[in-house]
């Protein structure tokens, strides 16, 4: 019930802006990369990307305990930061050429092929399915305290010793088949697997990503109609490194738009630990951290979801090139 509470929702939420782009799902460092390519590496860039959750906001993620929607979506437009600059300002610059959205949500619920929802472009990236519930497991162990007081406990540290025993930790409990956060990968690679040739559409494998960063960057780029020129493709992929990442650090999810005064500080207070979400990463970090048990029931309940398809099943496993059919 915590979980369903932290993402009590509007499924409508992108009737409520005019934007021009809505970002897919996708790790933080995948946004601010984004973020690098609509202001081509500039200097001012950085300057206009305080957090994650400020210059590429997340609509569906609630941020208060209390209240709904329309009273968070009216805060969009009218929360000042700490430093005097007006949070607007920093995810609908008048210098984006678009604006950036993360959400969770796909298909049907987002109107990829209705009349509005052409307009604007869906930035897909995929990941493999046991990579990203070691991703999660880490990311649950992530949070802060604070975060955790605020929603009960919510969500528990995963010691290693757990993740690696024999008995799936919690954060892949909730990510199978069977648990309450189904959608956020199954639900979603099934829903999304059918648009991934619309012209409106990029989907992206984060493995490809992985081997070849320069070449992605300059795919979003030719996506989203950016020219970049060959210094500005250079800097805007040295700026995506995890070098420059971690230098910057500017993933910690703050929550300007909280309204529990007394338990969460806006302009101080962070959902996740400093540092934590500039991780290595890779491919192949699912095998590495669980047991062979909780990896067989991973690929058991893939073959399960997504054997109906077994070119998706493969792609979505491993990346490459998208399948004929």
């Amino acid at each position: 019930w915590k979980l369903q509470r932290i993402l009590n929702v509007c499924p409508i939420f992108c009737h409520g802006f005019s934007h021009h782009f809505i970002f897919m799902y996708a790790k933080p460092q995948v946004l601010y990369c984004t973020h690098q390519i609509r202001t081509k590496g500039t200097d001012d860039g950085d300057e206009l990307f305080p957090d994650v959750s400020i210059s590429t906001p997340w609509p569906d993620f609630r941020q208060s305990r209390a209240g709904n929607w329309a009273e968070q979506k009216d805060r969009y437009n009218t929360t000042v930061l700490g430093d005097g600059r007006k949070m607007k300002d920093l995810w609908d610059h008048p210098t984006y050429p678009f604006r950036i959205f993360k959400s969770h949500y796909a298909p049907p619920v987002l109107p990829v092929r209705k009349e509005g929802g052409k307009k604007l472009k869906y930035l897909v990236v995929v990941r493999n399915g046991i990579d990203v519930a070691a991703s999660m497991t880490h990311f649950y162990t992530s949070h802060t305290e604070e975060f955790r007081k605020l929603w009960g406990g919510y969500p528990p540290i995963i010691p290693e010793e757990e993740a690696a025993g024999d008995e799936p930790p919690a954060a892949v409990k909730d990510l199978l088949p069977t648990g309450p956060m189904k959608g956020f990968f199954w639900g979603y690679v099934n829903s999304w697997w059918p648009y991934r040739n619309d012209p409106n559409v990029l989907m992206l494998h984060y493995s490809n990503a992985r081997k070849d960063l320069k070449g992605h960057v300059a795919k979003i780029a030719k996506f989203l109609e950016v020219d970049l020129t060959k210094v500005e493709l250079e800097t805007v992929t040295e700026r995506c490194s995890l070098e420059h990442m971690k230098k910057v650090n500017r993933f910690r999810y703050k929550m300007p738009l909280n309204q529990d005064k007394g338990m969460w500080d806006v302009d101080k207070s962070c959902l996740i630990v400093s540092g934590a979400l500039t991780n290595t990463g890779g491919v192949g970090t699912g095998a590495a951290k669980f047991s062979d048990k909780v990896v067989a029931l991973w690929k058991k309940a893939e073959e399960d979801e997504f054997g109906h398809n077994p070119a998706m099943l493969k792609w979505v496993r491993e990346g490459g090139e998208f399948p004929a059919v």
